[in-house]
């Protein structure tokens, strides 16, 4: 059984029950999982030297538009609030094909897995051109990463009072068929998972209630998650009040829409009831600090959701509205915006970096990943401070504060997919040009 010692870390941020710090440690990787953590271990397998490294979990992100890294910064979507900014880039995405879907999703997955993100989800809503939710899944698989796709849809198109153009909105029939395909084909329950398969209707403005409804039925059904839309910005909450006569917390909730097997992207726009309500629940939320400031969305309460209890990760969102996919960056936003809604003690660096990696885990129901210790999997993410980055720091281990935006290594399920800052499972410059192709297409 193949064995890797990471050895000598200058501290290793374990995000374990007891949040330990170790200092000149060691980690040994075996058969995927953490086999030990202590010093002076020893191994006759791979040696990896960490010193003048912090250690940390891989970064968890919860919330992405994967294909959207084919739309960075489109004219016309620059400067737009949420629903304009959807109405410019509909017409492009309804252009992609499984080409687009697969090629996008690779890059957004690699540009993670160098900013230390070792498990991604997905939200991927549109079908166009006979694209499915398998030509991103292959894309994960063929990089590395651990992979939680979601199976979402649209069901209500402008001729029926909705925001997405018609061509790409599906038949309810046909939405719940192909999750029932993509659960029965892909998802794995199992410890260790490299792929588990969500439900994801997109929005409470794109799907009806039934579909909203009979979506939270199935997932319990097929043991799998549920994630959507919530709260987002105040378009938001008035579409929610003028359609449904509640808020989006109630709409949530009548349609089973809360619970341990839930996440909601964004709820930017939650109030103290419905904070409330996601505590007593356990319903989780993917904070995606960088899109809500690109859209002039707001600052989400995450300092009231996380005193009240709710569980709180951390997304990207998609590459077209933040528009990066560098999730380490996007917790050092998350820990700024809490101070600049609060006070400078409003959120610690290493608060931060917990919610982006045992906090995600936790939300994605994956207590085998996100911390480091014993029996865990070897999802690891190792940071030079040696650089110019944390040139001066009195505490490397406050990453957020002063330190490395790229990771030097990436293990996932003990695989190297970064060494030395590349990637190390495909060619990632062949990969680039080939994406650039797909964009000057998609212009022309």
């Amino acid at each position: 059984m193949t064995e890797i010692l990471i050895r000598n870390a200058d501290t290793i941020l374990t995000m374990d029950d007891g949040r330990r710090e170790l200092h000149g440690a060691d980690i040994l990787i075996r058969g995927g999982q953490i086999a030990e953590i202590g010093k002076d271990l020893a191994s006759p397998g791979e040696i990896q030297d960490a010193s003048g490294c912090v250690v940390t979990p891989g970064l968890v992100n919860t919330h992405h538009h994967l294909y959207q890294s084919l739309t960075r910064a489109v004219p016309g979507g620059q400067d737009a609030l949420l629903f304009g900014w959807l109405r410019t880039l509909y017409p492009i995405w309804a252009r992609f094909g499984p080409e687009d879907m697969f090629v996008s999703a690779q890059i957004g997955l690699a540009e993670l897995a160098l900013s230390g993100c070792t498990l991604s989800s997905d939200h991927l809503y549109l079908y166009p051109g006979g694209s499915r939710l398998d030509d991103t899944i292959a894309a994960a698989a063929e990089l590395g990463i651990r992979f939680h796709p979601t199976r979402g849809a649209m069901s209500i198109g402008e001729s029926d009072g909705g925001l997405p153009p018609d061509s790409l909105v599906e038949r309810e029939d046909a939405i719940l068929n192909d999750m029932i395909r993509v659960v029965d084909a892909f998802h794995d329950p199992s410890e260790g998972a490299m792929c588990r398969v969500g439900l994801a209707p997109c929005s409470p403005f794109s799907v009806s209630r039934d579909l909203m409804r009979d979506a939270a039925v199935l997932a319990r059904d097929k043991g799998v998650m549920l994630h959507t839309h919530l709260a987002e910005n105040d378009e938001d909450i008035a579409y929610s009040e003028a359609q449904f006569g509640c808020r989006p917390g109630q709409y949530a909730e009548d349609l089973g829409w809360t619970g341990p097997d839930v996440w909601h992207a964004h709820c930017v726009k939650l109030d103290g009831h419905e904070i409330g309500l996601f505590a007593r629940s356990g319903t989780g939320v993917a904070h995606c600090p960088c899109s809500n400031c690109r859209l002039g969305s707001g600052i989400a309460p995450v300092r009231a959701m996380r005193d009240a209890g709710v569980r709180v990760a951390l997304g990207v969102d998609g590459s077209a509205s933040n528009d990066s996919g560098n999730l380490i960056a996007e917790a050092r936003q998350a820990m700024l915006l809490q101070r600049v809604a609060q006070d400078a003690d409003a959120m610690s660096a290493r608060e931060a970096l917990e919610i982006a990696t045992r906090g995600g885990a936790d939300v994605l129901n994956r207590p085998d990943c996100g911390r480091l210790e014993p029996g865990k999997r070897a999802d690891i993410a190792i940071w030079d401070t040696s650089g110019i980055d944390s040139a001066g720091s009195w505490d490397p281990a406050a990453l957020l504060l002063a330190g490395p935006t790229r990771v030097r290594h990436l293990f996932v399920e003990g695989r190297q997919i970064v060494r030395d800052g590349q990637i190390a499972t495909i060619d990632l410059p062949a990969l680039i040009e080939r994406q650039n192709r797909l964009a000057r297409a998609l212009q022309a």
